[in-house]
């Protein structure tokens, strides 16, 4: 059995009106994560991912790289006690 991990993910660029939340979203139930993706007002992305550590390690990977109009200059990760919480993954506003 795999490791339940979560990971709180802050992600500084241009990541705004790139369609960042969207790829996000999209990425991360394609590896079978959940949680939440949002903007924040200084123009960085929020996101908090949990599942199985492979699957939340693969979404911290495409967060580095984003979609293709993204310019990532930092993902800021810090991994906590996964809570179950959530039962699908999400863009929060």
């Amino acid at each position: 059995m795999t490791a339940k991990v979560r990971a709180h993910v802050f992600v500084t660029g241009k990541v705004q009106g790139v369609y960042y939340r969207q790829k996000t979203m999209e990425t991360a139930k394609s590896h079978g994560v959940t949680g939440w993706v949002r903007n924040l007002p200084d123009g960085r992305v929020e996101a908090v991912l949990e599942g199985d550590e492979p699957g939340v390690k693969n979404v911290i990977e495409w967060c580095k790289i984003g979609p293709p109009k993204a310019q990532v200059e930092n993902v800021e990760t810090k991994f906590e006690s996964h809570t179950g919480k959530f039962s699908e993954f999400t863009i929060s506003y």
